[in-house]
């Protein structure tokens, strides 16, 4: 029962599928890179966090000690009693084991620090002193 009329076909032509191609294309070359940014900066952000954490768990280890834990015994003494501390009434973090910094590195403490009672920091995604944006150090001092 045709009556000599093509019934016009609904849909999309290449030419329209490519132009939206290139402008999702344009759309990631634009946003791609700031989202990136912002990842670098939510692990200096987490990473910041848990050094003030650590902190706030330090000075528990030191209101029931009367000392910060020694360079020696480290981190570890907030989760496991160092044999001469009779007071230790830790574990001083919610988990048995040391967090590392958001790129999976250990943290550095020293104590006594030579830039207070204790240093507590992260050399940043390059896990070497000193650099800038991402690689920058995080420390507990500043």
């Amino acid at each position: 029962m045709r009556t000599g009329k093509y019934k016009k076909q609904t849909g999309f032509s290449l030419i329209e599928l490519l132009v939206v191609l290139t402008i999702i294309a344009l759309l990631g070359a634009v946003v791609g890179p700031q989202l990136i940014g912002n990842v670098g900066d939510a692990k200096s952000d987490t990473t910041k966090i848990q050094i003030e954490d650590f902190g706030a768990a330090l000075d528990l280890f030191y209101l029931d000690n009367g000392r910060y834990p020694t360079t020696e015994e480290g981190l570890r003494a907030l989760i496991a009693a160092p044999a001469d501390l009779g007071a230790w009434d830790g574990p001083y973090l919610k988990k048995n084991s040391i967090p590392r910094d958001a790129w999976g590195n250990d943290y550095h403490y020293e104590a006594p620090g030579n830039n207070g009672l204790y240093d507590l920091y992260s050399y940043g995604a390059d896990n070497a002193e000193g650099g800038i944006d991402e690689d920058r150090d995080l420390v507990s001092w500043q």
